[in-house]
Order: structure tokens, then sequence, then C-alpha cells
């Protein structure tokens, strides 16, 4: 994905950041938004997508229990996202969770 020279031009350079930015916020599956683009998050796509996905594991884990060892994945949203947390410390939503 990333360019593995440099750009030739400035029109080269803004054509890379364009398909760059297309295909970051339609295609790419974000892990810290539960595996969904940022633009299903932003369009309200998202919260459909998890509770079709918390189905599936459900009934995968329940056909063949031998093969899960914990609990299914927490598929509900996440209604805070931070994108650069500080590692070591808690987040407001950390401290009342485990209130």
């Amino acid at each position: 994905m990333y360019p593995s020279k440099h750009f030739e031009s400035l029109g080269e350079a803004r054509e890379w950041v364009d398909q760059f930015v297309t295909w970051y916020n339609n295609k790419h599956l974000h892990s810290g938004i539960k595996f969904v683009t940022p633009e299903q998050r932003h369009q309200g796509l998202d919260e459909e997508f998890l509770k079709q996905r918390s189905e599936v594991y459900a009934k995968a884990k329940a056909e063949k229990p031998h093969r899960w060892s914990r609990e299914i994945r927490n598929w509900k949203k996440d209604y805070e996202v931070l994108l650069n947390p500080e590692k070591g410390k808690s987040t407001e939503k950390q401290v009342r969770a485990a209130v």
C-alpha cells in the first residue's frame, strides 16, 4: 500500500494520498472501532454490522462449543473511541466501568 520510492511529482503524491484516504476510510476495517470502516461508523451502519457479527459468533459457539475457550468477542459498539490513548492511564469510561 505504501509507496516504495519517492513521488516524481506533486500531482503523483496527491493522487496517492487521495487513493490512500479513500481506502482508509471506505475499505480498511479498523480494530479500534470493532472492525468496521470509518465510513460505516459515520453513517451509523456499524451497529447493524456489529449485531450481525455477534449473532454469527454466538451461533458458531453454540454449534461447536469445544472450539471456544472463552466467551465470544464483545461486538457492542464503543461510543467513546480514543485516537491515541495514553498507556497506563485509565480513561473516564474505564474508571466508571470499574465502580
